[in-house]
């Protein structure tokens, strides 16, 4: 058994809030301190309002169905670990609940999507491995059977290494040391030489508030050690700059157009987003790679701008004449991914 099987000991289970949850179950509570049965819950969803939001009927048994195959998924995880109490000790909490970087703690279990490990990343430094366990994957033909209804798409879970079926023998082999965890590439930004507190997992945009207002920034790509300009300094009014990891190029990176990249690819991708009349000169600046011991220089020209974090939750303000620096440097991600 090898020493990290050995101490192996501590265990922290995050779990997300089904859809259900957020939006039936607590919908008439906002102490959300009791929940609403089931009949009550389909009568909120298929009154008149409701309908508008949510589309129809079918799409009511949908969300009750995903809460039920994540509540299940939670309680397999949880069965699993308890039958492993001679060997591990664990804790569960809901993944809103994380307010402080995690310590003393061997392993992350996430338990839902894509969302609840980034969520959980935002928490976590190089020294603890995290594992995904997505708690309700997308079914191919359930999203074909409805595709004229509503969007019956589930979770993705590219970063999910785990389902219910295989989160059992995934455990295991952490356990007994025979799977490693893949070093993958998070993202450093820096604003006016200030380190931002949280590392990106997948990508931070840099943008104006209001999607509806013109980005204004120049950018450059420099060479850290030295400032040698790599690439001409560009002047950009866009929908925002974008700027993510190896494994951000599957998410909004991809659907922009982006590059594919491999996972354990160490570069930085960035695109600017819906470029503005750019100068034919400089178009094929527009988008590109950022490698090793390389920052992307960004000088930011509108009066208000925003730089956003794996997604909408987490965000930072930046002014005119804000300086932002973004690079690679920040501590990797833990993550175990299975075989393929």
């Amino acid at each position: 058994m090898s020493v990290m099987a050995v101490r192996m000991r501590r265990v922290l289970v995050l779990a997300k809030r089904s859809a259900y949850d957020m939006y039936v179950a607590r919908h008439q509570d906002p102490s959300f301190t009791r929940f609403l049965s089931e009949p009550q819950a389909m009568q909120v969803l298929s009154n008149s309002s409701h309908q508008h939001e949510y589309g129809s009927i079918q799409m009511v048994g949908n969300l009750q169905d995903r809460h039920r195959v994540h509540e299940h998924t939670v309680r397999l995880c949880k069965d699993v670990l308890s039958r492993r109490q001679a060997h591990i000790q664990f804790e569960m909490h809901l993944r809103d609940e994380l307010q402080s970087p995690i310590r003393d703690i061997d392993l992350v279990i996430t338990v839902g999507g894509d969302g609840t490990l980034l969520q959980a990343s935002h928490y976590l430094d190089s020294s603890i491995p995290v594992l995904g366990v997505n708690s309700d994957p997308t079914q191919i033909d359930e999203v074909e059977e409805n595709l004229g209804r509503f969007d019956a798409n589930r979770s993705s879970g590219h970063l999910c290494g785990a389902t219910a079926e295989n989160f059992e023998q995934m455990l295991d082999d952490i356990l007994n040391g025979t799977m490693e965890p893949a070093e993958v590439t998070r993202i450093a930004t820096f604003i006016d030489g200030v380190k931002i507190d949280t590392p990106a997992l997948n990508d931070i945009l840099i943008a104006h508030p209001s999607p509806a207002a013109i980005s204004r920034c120049s950018f450059s790509i420099e060479k850290q050690s030295t400032e040698e300009l790599l690439i001409p300094v560009i002047h950009s009014r866009s929908s925002g700059l974008r700027i993510s990891t190896a494994t951000g190029s599957t998410a909004a990176m991809k659907s922009a157009g982006g590059t594919v990249m491999p996972l354990l690819s160490s570069k930085l991708q960035y695109m600017v987003r819906e470029p503005n009349s750019p100068h034919p000169k400089y178009t094929s600046f527009l988008k590109g790679f950022v490698e090793d011991d390389h920052v992307l220089q960004v000088d930011w020209r509108s009066r208000k701008g925003i730089i956003y974090v794996d997604g909408s939750h987490l965000c930072y303000p930046i002014s005119f004449g804000s300086k932002i620096g973004v690079s690679n440097c920040a501590p990797p991600l833990r993550i175990f991914w299975a075989q393929k």
